[in-house]
């Protein structure tokens, strides 16, 4: 009697930030070529943290002045860099409203709360309520307010969640874990590390996740 196949078992840490496009993009690619993996493959994502923009005010900023001046460009190529990107979501399933996203936000709250997620098994739910909330809905991700509402949209428990936004629970975790990536290298996202060793960077397309996964699969 032949042996029954067993799915390759893979730790996908997904680095990434709330408020950057091209990891919504990268996750949605990336669950898609999961997706076609199935049965072949037994997939663990951990959602890591990697804040943008940590120094960015409470109150944040325009968000086309603020990618006009850090990246150079002018305020043509900043749409039709945004252009694209509505393009590529919409490909993928993925409502980006980006005239209705005015502002950047600073996520350091948001990745507190995406750590305790993890604890409590629902961090992918958050990760895609936080995106939503953010890209298609425009809403501020760094609001106590709206980050409690948001947890209990994905299954958390708000007032616990309330909680830990009112103290610094977490903090240490969420900056230890922002270094560690750090000194591997990391300084753009999404950076997507299979099994502690394979990185695939940014928001590939979902073939180019299911070839790269295929390979390390294979070459283990």
């Amino acid at each position: 009697m032949s042996t029954p196949a067993t799915s390759a078992p893979l730790r996908i840490d997904f680095v990434s930030d709330v408020s950057c496009p091209w990891c919504a993009i990268g996750l949605a690619s990336l669950q898609r070529a999961l997706a076609k993996l199935d049965g072949e493959v037994s997939a663990q994502i951990h959602f890591q943290p990697f804040e943008l923009n940590p120094q960015m005010a409470p109150e944040g900023e325009d968000s086309t002045e603020h990618v006009a001046r850090k990246y150079g460009s002018s305020v043509e190529q900043v749409m039709a860099n945004r252009e694209a990107i509505r393009a590529r979501g919409a490909a993928l399933g993925f409502t980006f409203n980006m005239d209705r996203r005015s502002r950047v936000y600073n996520t350091f709250d948001a990745h507190r709360l995406l750590h305790w997620a993890e604890l409590e098994g629902r961090q992918l739910a958050l990760k895609q309520v936080l995106f939503r909330a953010y890209f298609t809905d425009g809403e501020d991700v760094g609001a106590h307010d709206t980050l409690q509402r948001l947890a209990a949209e994905a299954g958390l428990d708000a007032e616990r969640a309330r909680q830990i936004l009112a103290g610094d629970e977490f903090a240490n975790e969420v900056r230890a874990q922002e270094q560690f990536f750090q000194s591997r290298g990391i300084h753009s996202v999404p950076a997507t590390i299979v099994n502690g060793q394979h990185l695939i960077s940014g928001g590939q397309p979902p073939e180019a996740f299911e070839q790269a996964l295929r390979q390390i699969v294979a070459s283990a």
